[in-house]
């Protein structure tokens, strides 16, 4: 799943080619996404002036002036400028149609994207943003923040982490990474981490998430970014997915447990 790092490199990727241009239609071939996309909605923007792309968790915000249009990547989907007399391929499910030949194309072979329309003024209601935690780079994501939230909590700190409604952006990979770099042990109830140890972590999430933003995202299988080029930050990885290896600081052997269904690396002797 394309994570923050992923969604924001698309972002800036596309912005270029869309703010300031108008929307000459929209196009929906395949309306069953994770969501049924609202086709008839999605008319009101056609001739709309499109005057920023935005990003808020992991969903793209294309602010027009007749509303918002809101894109989800979901498991596997891919955004691409490109000219509008491109053939289509069968999981092309999405086009924006632009006013100079050229349009954004949404390819989601898994269908767990989305698109939405958000009409002028309705957008800080939606459902699906309004019980999102703060932004990483917010001023009010600080290591009291995190203390303040995990208080009495058992949860294990990396569930505590990747939770959206504590802080958005923070994915499988991240969390591992940002857990290692601040010492402290994956498994660890989120209640019992000290506040000086959790402004250590969140000042560690904001390091990770910008140099993966710097260098283009993660690279995975089903990403590439807005220009059709891979990420490489999967290369600067410290302990995630590195099975059978050792920890780049003490050399002890990396160990791995499942967590909520997921994977997590880390070192029995550097985090505790």
């Amino acid at each position: 799943m394309p994570e923050l790092p992923e969604v924001e490199t698309t972002r800036r990727g596309i912005a270029p080619h869309l703010v300031g241009r108008c929307i000459a239609r929209t196009v929906v071939r395949e309306p069953r996404l994770r969501w049924p996309v609202p086709v008839a909605a999605l008319s009101a923007a056609d001739g709309a002036r499109i005057e920023a792309v935005e990003r808020r968790a992991k969903y793209l915000l294309l602010r027009t002036t007749a509303g918002t249009i809101m894109l989800h990547l979901g498991m596997s989907g891919s955004l691409r400028v490109i000219a509008t007399t491109e053939p289509p391929f069968v999981h092309d499910h999405f086009d924006l149609e632009l006013d100079n030949g050229q349009c954004l194309r949404l390819r989601d072979p898994r269908r767990f994207g989305s698109v939405h329309w958000l009409p002028a003024g309705a957008e800080p209601e939606h459902a699906l943003l309004a019980s999102l935690g703060p932004e990483p780079w917010d001023s009010t994501f600080n290591g009291e923040y995190l203390h303040r939230r995990a208080r009495g909590r058992r949860r294990s700190v990396k569930a505590f982490l990747m939770d959206s409604q504590v802080v958005v952006g923070v994915g499988n990979i991240y969390a591992n990474e940002a857990l290692f770099a601040a010492g402290i042990h994956p498994a660890r109830a989120a209640g019992r981490v000290s506040r000086a140890r959790y402004e250590s972590l969140a000042g560690h999430v904001r390091a990770i998430l910008e140099r993966a933003i710097e260098v283009g995202g993660t690279t995975l299988r089903d990403f590439t970014d807005g220009a059709g080029e891979p990420g490489y930050f999967r290369i600067e990885l410290a302990v995630y997915g590195r099975t059978g290896e050792c920890c780049p600081a003490c050399s002890t052997p990396l160990r791995t447990l499942r967590q909520d269904q997921r994977s997590t690396w880390y070192c029995p002797r550097c985090q505790r």
